[in-house]
């Protein structure tokens, strides 16, 4: 046999190897079996559909109108010129993916390739397609082969967490899911009952929970939801009346950190030397349509209050040093004014699944209509799953599984780090509170 006969015969045995060990490499060995056989077909795939892909999409352009016109009259058998597409560049691999970058052709815009997605990933035969703006006239395009929110991997956290920064899950992508207060410092977080939206907090509280910031909750609920992490909390307001004194404390606080920038000719306490710089305040609403309705005049009164306190702490907090974390079944503008003010400071929102059109939509409908769209669709049984989003473009993402027992024992662990702050806690209902908290931990 020639050298050639070989070659053939031991690549024969190769991808017959290959087919009949694939379903058991795959399940064992997901990334190997990427790597050896799923990354080289999707490949293959991607380069034979291209061309026909980018025309029944739409997105190819005639090289010469008019001489397809001439060829067609002089009838000389020429076949007309084929097509212009959009030129893609080097296929790389990603975890359980991959991607490429298009330059549009003249007239195209990104949401011409947003919308031939869903194609792109039928003829692909993966889980999604992402298309994202890299540069003007430049798109990147991400296929996922298949959803890795199904069965998150959670990455390992490597290390001491920097100081208001927390891992809280996974990324569609494969990559953590890290909220950074330092980055984005205010958040909205909704989701309908059993969404993951209680296992988000969870996370994030004990993520939080060894490092040295304050944590203060408000729960109008009688303090249901964030009473499991009492030890923990530096105060905690369990109805509106107490929420309204807290809030202005808070507020109270924001004027003294200010007086002692100014004393320090700095601009934001994190300009302030360390022995002298306050300690960070995390700030905790759940449940913000309780603190907005209102059932009579007085309660309007209490409600505005704590409306124009939650406004003043997002807008002046993030130099200050005073975050806030706002979550809630349902977010609209039938709350009142407050609710909407409130909405537009804060930069970063998670929508987890929702029941009303009009939460997703005061969610997400002011960042990205894309990103909504992608938040409605979320299906129930998809719990944890949800929609991320900033100025800076949006992402699905799924929260890490921290049930209410681990974060109830997490705040008694750690309730040494929590700093007592007397003013706050005598506004949210005296130093009964906080010595409740230090019996609990004993």
């Amino acid at each position: 046999m020639t050298l050639l006969s070989w070659g053939l015969v031991v690549a024969a045995v190769l991808v017959s190897g290959l087919l009949i060990a694939g379903p058991a490499l795959r399940r064992r060995y997901p990334d190997a079996w990427w790597m050896c056989v799923g990354f080289p077909a999707a490949c293959l795939r991607v380069a034979r559909t291209w061309q026909p892909l980018m025309a029944g999409c739409g997105l190819a352009v005639s090289r010469k109108a008019a001489l397809t016109v001439v060829s067609g009259l002089v009838g000389n058998g020429a076949p007309p010129p084929r097509p212009r597409v959009p030129r893609r560049g080097v296929i790389r691999m990603a975890p359980g993916g991959f991607w490429f970058l298009v330059r549009l052709l003249p007239g195209q815009v990104p949401e011409d390739f947003v919308k031939a997605a869903p194609a792109m990933a039928h003829d692909w035969e993966v889980h999604a397609v992402r298309v994202a703006t890299v540069k003007p006239g430049v798109v990147r395009i991400a296929a996922l082969v298949a959803d890795p929110l199904k069965e998150p991997r959670i990455p390992k956290q490597r290390g001491a967490e920097h100081l208001l920064r927390v891992a809280v899950g996974v990324l569609e992508t494969g990559a953590q899911w890290v909220l950074d207060l330092r980055r984005i410092p205010h958040w909205l977080i909704v989701g309908a009952t059993r969404s993951g939206k209680s296992t988000l907090i969870n996370a994030l509280v004990a993520g939080l929970a060894p490092q040295p910031v304050a944590l203060v909750g408000i729960d109008c609920k009688g303090g249901m939801e964030l009473s499991l992490y009492g030890p923990r909390l530096s105060a905690l307001a369990t109805n509106r009346g107490q929420a309204v004194k807290l809030l202005a404390a808070l507020v109270d606080e924001t004027h003294d950190r200010m007086a002692l920038c100014r004393t320090g000719r700095v601009r934001s306490i994190w300009g302030l030397p360390d022995e002298a710089r306050p300690v960070p305040i995390v700030v905790i609403v759940d449940e913000i349509a309780e603190l907005f309705l209102v059932a009579g005049r007085n309660e309007k009164d209490e409600a505005q209050a704590a409306a124009t306190s939650l406004v003043r702490l997002a807008q002046l907090g993030a130099a200050l040093g005073i975050y806030l974390i706002v979550a809630g079944q349902r977010v609209g503008s039938d709350l009142g004014p407050g609710a909407t003010a409130l909405r537009a400071q804060l930069a970063g929102r998670v929508c987890h699944r929702v029941t009303d059109p009009a939460t997703a939509e005061m969610t997400l409908g002011d960042l990205d209509s894309d990103a909504l769209h992608a938040a409605q669709a979320i299906a129930p049984e998809e719990a944890g799953t949800a929609v991320l989003a900033s100025a800076n473009g949006w992402e699905r993402a799924r929260s890490q599984l921290v049930s209410e027992g681990e974060a109830e024992a997490i705040a008694v662990e750690f309730a040494h780090v929590s700093p007592h702050l007397p003013a706050l806690a005598e506004a949210a209902g005296g130093l009964a509170v906080h010595l409740e908290r230090l019996d609990r931990a004993e």
